[in-house]
């Protein structure tokens, strides 16, 4: 307490307060334009860019980057984004963020020991690309391979809940006269069954569409290997739910009645791979629909593995089954999805600011630390070292006093 000499019969408290600096990068952060053939989604909104801008960081973003999501450069600049011209100089970029795995292009205009975060999509990687970035010495995240206290990726859990979703609106688009569907609605009307919806995969992408299907009147039938996973299904959603572990007879005489069949599996960081095999598709009604939410990580059915090729069309017919396999159905929502991430992406920053850095909060934070595939040009994840046959080395050899 202080005392106040015009009030000499009296003390009175002043508080003294001192303001505690944060720690401010100087950091610039790139933000390319994407394929918009592919990806329409941006890792930052201008609401989003104005924190970070805050926090100290440089934001550079490419002309155009977020006219997808109807985010103009004006807006951008407005929020204290610096507009580039061309592609060249956002990527000499200290930090690259990005929803495509860099290019082989791409990496060759980055500088050498650049930090770029981006979607895995294993099937766009290459060896000479990983190679090319191992001697950059380039520093590769990525968003499905971080973990938080749950165990899960931020990342994946606010994309696989948007695409859950959505697999399900599009389904009843798709089964419509408008785009060549069988004419079903799908919860039907009274004295008309309703369409049946097969989910294969019951993480939260699968319990997600579950219960928008269930919400519009379908028919829903969940499968899994993990019981654990059906037992959180039906604990959610209830019992008009149908749950089953991939037991092959079973999917068959549903594959049978199925109108549509979503593929929900999670194949990250896991040892095993079920795929559904085309005798099953074979099976399956004229003109019902897969919907494979999975393409990124290489497909969940033999039918649409193929679709992974580059070139290769997105909706196709096999079997007189409709094949619906976009590599990302959140880029259809690309603005809700940008907000999403950019809100994840926002919060790592700050916490990687008030860290002291990508080392030091690698450090001290294991779920970021899993983010890495490549460290300082070092191979450190097992899932995509195995994938390409490179040799693993423990991440916490490289980090600062270790883990």
């Amino acid at each position: 307490m202080i005392y106040d000499s015009s009030r000499s019969a009296s003390f009175v408290v002043r508080e003294l307060l001192q303001k505690a600096e944060k720690r401010r990068s100087s950091h610039v952060i790139g933000i390319p334009l994407e394929d918009r053939k592919v990806e329409k989604r941006v890792p930052l909104t201008p609401e989003t860019v104005s924190l970070l801008v805050e926090a100290g960081y440089r934001v550079l973003l490419e002309t155009g980057a977020g006219q997808a999501i109807n985010y103009t450069d004006t807006y951008y600049a407005e929020s204290g984004a610096e507009i580039a011209d061309s592609a060249e100089e956002v990527f000499r970029a200290d930090l690259i963020l990005k929803i495509l795995p860099p290019t082989l292009e791409e990496v060759a205009m980055m500088r050498p020991r650049t930090t770029v975060f981006s979607f895995l999509h294993i099937h766009r990687l290459s060896r000479p690309l990983l190679e090319l970035m191992s001697e950059k010495k380039i520093n590769a995240l990525a968003c499905e391979l971080f973990y938080d206290d749950t165990g899960l990726s931020p990342f994946v859990t606010s994309m696989s809940e948007i695409e859950g979703i959505c697999s399900v609106t599009l389904a009843a688009e798709l089964l419509s006269n408008v785009h060549g569907g069988k004419g079903i609605l799908l919860g039907g009307v009274p004295g008309i069954s309703p369409a049946e919806i097969v989910v294969i995969g019951a993480g939260i992408t699968g319990i997600m569409a579950a219960r928008a299907a269930l919400a519009m009147g379908a028919t829903v039938k969940v499968f899994d290997n993990d019981v654990a996973k059906l037992r959180a299904v039906r604990h959610e959603l209830g019992s008009p739910v149908f749950t089953s572990t991939l037991q092959p007879n079973v999917l068959r005489n549903v594959f049978r009645s199925a109108d549509v069949v979503i593929g929900a599996m999670q194949y990250i960081n896991k040892t095993h791979f079920y795929r559904i095999s085309s005798d099953l598709i074979r099976e399956m009604k004229q003109g019902a629909i897969i919907i494979d939410v999975r393409m990124a990580q290489g497909g969940c059915f033999e039918t649409t593995m193929e679709a992974c090729l580059p070139g290769h069309p997105s909706v196709f017919e096999r079997f007189g089954v409709l094949h619906f396999c976009e590599m990302s159905l959140s880029s259809r929502v690309a603005r809700t999805a940008s907000i999403s991430l950019s809100n994840i992406f926002v919060s790592m920053f700050s916490s990687m600011t008030d860290c002291g850095g990508l080392g030091h909060f690698a450090r001290f934070d294991r779920g970021f630390a899993s983010g890495f595939y490549l460290y300082a040009g070092k191979m450190v994840n097992p899932y995509v070292g195995n994938h390409f046959n490179i040799p693993v080395t423990d991440i916490g050899l490289f980090l600062p006093g270790g883990y």
